[in-house]
């Protein structure tokens, strides 16, 4: 049931969103190739072949989107810094981009100055090329140097101003798409071990970038430093079956407690370690898949988080599957269940993305129970739709955040430790493997039209009222949102269509003409000739 209420005060409301999705300008002033640059443009990768090459040109348009933030009225912008943008090989030594370095100083600066937190994520997928090259990537236990050197840097130019720090988000999809399925960049396919592995560095990386802040800039910057681990929810499909809920258990701890479990509690769960071993002593190896923590390294990765970033986006209902001996087992064999969805369940866009807003209550509560009740900061939770058509009277999403709003709400009285929540996205943006066919924004962007203009959903009018009201106040004044929010997207719309003329106008005036032009001359050269010929 609906509960009506409002959040505590000082609850923080805001919208993220990150660099290579966003930003553009892959190699403009001074900034390297990531491994997405490099991805996105072998042919095959990517839905319809497209890039982020120009993405919706947010390195040029920062002043832009910091109105849109305000129009919002959020609290807070997450974002996430471009590794090669001020470092283009990934090397300290090697160069700094002192252009890269001031696009960002002069983010954070324009969002203060309009009163908006920055929370920065440190690493949103996009490492660059030149590390993948030389040493692999995640693979490689090079990187843990490498990131710390690139994590202090940032501390030393922007932690005067960020006082949020995110080491990684959702580092689960860097490892699984982008080293054991290869979906995403680098593209990778290893099989068994290499999600494995590349996820073990990633945790000691993040553990090393937090004992460098508390030791070297904590005392003067006063500020946080996190990690975001995205995670579904996983519910048994029959609740009184022991293997049915032994698979719910391993759900969550392959996906959330492969990272969260070392961070606070010192270790890889237990489940994960007996089965990968298990099945790793099934095909003959002499030692498990999955790498283990020295004394030493548990007690220093153990406690370095001073919160918790929470994804969330959707739920599936879990049951036990035997998988038949293979030799190649990885990590979706390992955990030895399978995935259903109800067909009851909305699904607006993608076939992945169901909307079952009682799964985040639960998942709020697993973390409150399992990891002492930490700090949480939800980082990413919103809904795509599949573009079609243009939608801007996005009634889905508005039941989507109003659902999934309310449960943080009902775990807040639960008793979990939820201070900001993050919805995702501020802008339809480029979706990795995706391309542009899936649009998670508040802001439509017109991607057909060379200045990327970005047109509200009817979802900004109503997200906007949550923030005002810092909750859901009282029935008729809800219902009176829902319906002020459908009114403002037909509006948009009528503009919309306007500017869309005036652009195919535009194209007809830039390409026609001058082609209709060419012709004409074309034409009258070939008619003097004949008629010099002929006299």
């Amino acid at each position: 049931s609906f509960y009506y209420g409002t959040f505590p005060a000082g609850f923080l409301w805001g919208v993220g969103s990150s660099a290579y999705q966003t930003e553009g300008a892959w190699d403009k002033d001074g900034k390297g190739p990531s491994i997405w640059d490099a991805f996105t443009h072998k042919k095959g990768k990517v839905f319809r072949n497209e890039t982020g090459d120009s993405a919706c040109d947010g390195y040029y348009k920062v002043k832009d989107d910091i109105q849109l933030l305000k129009e919002l009225k959020v609290n807070h912008y997450l974002f996430s810094i471009s590794w090669p943008r001020i470092m283009p090989t990934g090397i300290k030594t090697e160069k700094l981009n002192e252009k890269g370095i001031r696009f960002y100083n002069d983010t954070i600066n324009s969002l203060l100055e309009n009163n908006i937190i920055p929370i920065v994520s440190l690493y949103h997928w996009d490492l660059p090329q030149a590390l993948q090259e030389k040493y692999g990537g995640w693979q490689n236990i090079s990187m843990i140097n490498y990131f710390n050197d690139y994590a202090n840097l940032c501390f030393e130019k922007f932690g005067d101003r960020v006082k949020h720090w995110i080491t990684f988000s959702n580092p689960w999809a860097v490892a699984e798409k982008g080293y054991e399925t290869g979906e995403h960049a680098p593209g990778l396919k290893l099989g068994g071990c290499g999600a494995y592995k590349a996820a073990h560095h990633i945790i000691k990386t993040h553990a090393k970038v937090w004992h460098s802040y508390n030791n070297t800039w904590r005392r003067a910057q006063q500020g946080m430093v996190g990690i975001s681990l995205t995670s579904g929810w996983g519910e048994p499909v029959d609740p009184r079956s022991q293997p049915a809920r032994d698979a719910a258990e391993r759900y969550i701890q392959f996906h959330l407690g492969w990272f969260a479990n070392p961070i606070y509690r010192g270790d890889y769960p237990e489940i994960m370690k007996n089965y990968v071993g298990r099945k790793s002593a099934q095909q003959g190896l002499g030692r498990s898949r999955l790498p283990t923590f020295s004394v030493q390294e548990k007690t220093y990765i153990k406690g370095t988080s001073d919160f918790l970033g929470i994804g969330h986006f959707t739920t599936r209902y879990v049951i036990e599957k035997s998988f038949p001996f293979l030799q190649t087992s990885g990590y979706h064999t390992d955990c030895g269940l399978a995935e259903l969805v109800d067909p009851k369940w909305p699904a607006p866009g993608p076939d992945w993305l169901y909307s079952v807003p009682w799964g985040f209550r639960r998942l709020l509560n697993f973390i409150k129970t399992q990891y002492g009740n930490p700090l949480i900061y939800v980082t990413e939770n919103g809904v795509s739709e599949k573009v079609q058509c243009t939608q801007l009277c996005d009634e889905w999403r508005i039941e989507y955040l109003k659902g999934y709003i309310n449960e943080i709400l009902k775990a807040l009285n639960d008793g979990v430790n939820v201070k900001g929540y993050t919805a995702w996205s501020l802008l339809d943006k480029f979706e990795w493997n995706k391309g542009f066919s899936e649009r998670f924004g508040f802001y439509h962007v017109d991607f057909k039209n060379r200045n990327k203009p970005r047109y509200p959903k009817a979802s900004v009018d109503y997200y906007k009222k949550i923030i005002s009201a810092n909750g859901f106040p009282n029935p008729r004044e809800v219902e009176n949102w829902h319906q002020a929010a459908m009114d403002t997207c037909s509006t948009t719309h009528q503009l919309l269509a306007t500017d869309s003329l005036i652009t195919h106008m535009e194209m007809v005036t830039e390409i026609v003409l001058p082609t209709v032009f060419t012709l004409c001359i074309l034409t009258s050269i070939v008619l003097i000739i004949f008629y010099l010929r002929n006299h």
